[in-house]
């Protein structure tokens, strides 16, 4: 009689499959931390190794090369909100208190934004991460098809510019705020750059 032996439970979730998972998450884990740490630059393949208690050639295999890792490690779903279901005036709003929501429940975020400012590859990717996720959030409201990206871009800099000083530069003033302080001063500022007539 031929089929699976009792008690296996095949190679898609199976013991190895298990290991693999968890040596994926330990590397990646280790590796936003050491590219947050050092920057690119510095940040090597085996120092990340060692942080995850993996085998260096281990991390090869999973990712192929330091470029394959660091796009695996920051790739992130800032899962914008779906502005199209709150009344134009609020898009400001939503998108702010969203953003507020997931940094600051995201530590990912803060570290892609460290490797950001001081790397080339950092702030190709968070380029990506806005340019996939925040533009079409702008599409939905921008009065002119043609300033999408103009202020697509004018809110990623208030909102980037917010993360830097608040909770990688930890500036006092900023990070003493309250949420509906930083939603008060914030939000007419970025509904403007969506909504408002060009000047």
């Amino acid at each position: 009689m031929t089929g699976t032996p009792r008690g296996h439970t095949g190679p898609a979730n199976g013991p190895a499959s298990r290991r693999s998972d968890a040596s994926r998450s330990a590397i990646l884990a280790a590796a936003r931390e050491r590219f947050a740490a050092d920057g690119y630059e510095r940040a090597t393949i085996r120092a990340i190794a060692k942080d995850a208690r993996i085998d260096p050639s281990m991390v090869m295999r999973y990712f192929g090369s330091k470029d394959g890792l660091f796009a695996a490690a920051v790739t992130l779903d800032l899962r914008m909100a779906d502005v199209s279901q709150v009344p134009r005036t609020e898009a400001g709003r939503a998108l702010v208190g969203h953003f507020l929501d997931i940094w600051e429940a995201n530590e990912e975020l803060t570290a892609v934004l460290r490797v950001a400012v001081t790397n080339k590859a950092g702030a190709e990717r968070l380029q990506d991460i806005f340019r996939e996720q925040v533009v079409p959030v702008a599409a939905r409201v921008c009065p002119d098809p043609e300033q999408v990206v103009t202020r697509a871009g004018l809110c990623a800099a208030q909102l980037l510019g917010l993360a830097l000083t608040r909770y990688v530069l930890r500036l006092p003033p900023v990070a003493a705020l309250a949420r509906e302080e930083i939603m008060a001063w914030l939000a007419p500022t970025v509904q403007r750059y969506l909504t408002a007539p060009s000047p």
